[in-house]
C-alpha cells in the first residue's frame, strides 16, 4: 500500500469504491427477481449486516503504521474490537435489511480497496 496518500487520492478512492458498491447492490436488485420471482418486498428476506475489514500493512507504532492508520480512518473506518483491523459497516448507506445485498455492496467496495493495495475484505452476519 501507498502510505504518501494525498487528500485528493483517497476521496477518489472513497468515491470509486462508494460507486462500485451502490453499482454492485443495484446490480443484485435487478437480477434478483428475474432470478428468483421476487417477493413483496423487492429484496430478500435474510436480514443481516455486512462491512469491508482493512488490515493495516505496518505495526502501529512505527512511522509508515501511524500515517497508513491516519489515511484508513480518513477513508471512514474506525478501529474493530480486536483494535488491530479497521471496519466500515454499510458502506453505501443502504436503507434495506437484506444481508445479500449488503454483501453484494461490500465485497465491490473491497475489491476496488484491494486493486489500490490494501488488504481489504468483505465480512457481514446474519441479524
Amino acid at each position: 500500500m501507498q502510505t504518501t496518500t494525498h487528500t485528493t487520492d483517497t476521496e477518489l478512492l472513497v468515491d470509486t469504491a462508494r460507486k462500485a458498491a451502490e453499482g454492485a447492490q443495484a446490480k443484485f436488485l435487478a437480477e434478483w427477481p428475474a432470478n428468483t420471482g421476487g417477493n413483496e418486498y423487492g429484496e430478500p428476506m435474510y436480514c443481516g449486516f455486512a462491512w469491508v475489514t482493512i488490515h493495516p500493512e505496518h505495526k502501529g507504532n512505527t512511522r509508515l503504521g501511524t500515517l497508513e492508520r491516519r489515511v484508513i480512518e480518513s477513508m471512514g473506518f474506525r478501529k474493530d474490537w480486536t483494535g488491530k483491523a479497521y471496519q466500515l459497516w454499510n458502506c453505501t448507506g443502504y436503507a434495506g435489511q437484506s444481508m445479500d445485498v449488503k454483501e453484494a455492496g461490500a465485497q465491490a467496495y473491497a475489491e476496488v480497496l484491494r486493486g489500490a493495495g490494501f488488504k481489504a475484505y468483505m465480512g457481514s452476519r446474519a441479524d
